[in-house]
């Protein structure tokens, strides 16, 4: 897949816990760490929403484009 997620990254520079944003989001701390993995076929915006509202940052900052990932 040429799109890498790096939420783990921000989760971490932030210094927020799954848990918390999960919760803050609404969904299942189980879902948020397939996204996290990218272990999905896609995101919905809402969601992209939340997340980027709670970590302050753009999806840029969580999503990146690379030709050469596997």
């Amino acid at each position: 897949m040429t799109i890498i997620i790096t939420l783990d990254v921000m989760l971490a520079k932030r210094k927020v816990k799954s848990k918390d944003l999960a919760e803050f989001i609404g969904i299942t701390e189980q879902n948020l760490s397939l996204i996290k993995t990218g272990k999905i076929k896609g995101v919905r915006l809402t969601t992209l929403d939340a997340i980027c509202r709670y970590l302050q940052c753009q999806p840029g900052d969580i999503l990146e484009f690379n030709e050469n990932a596997p």
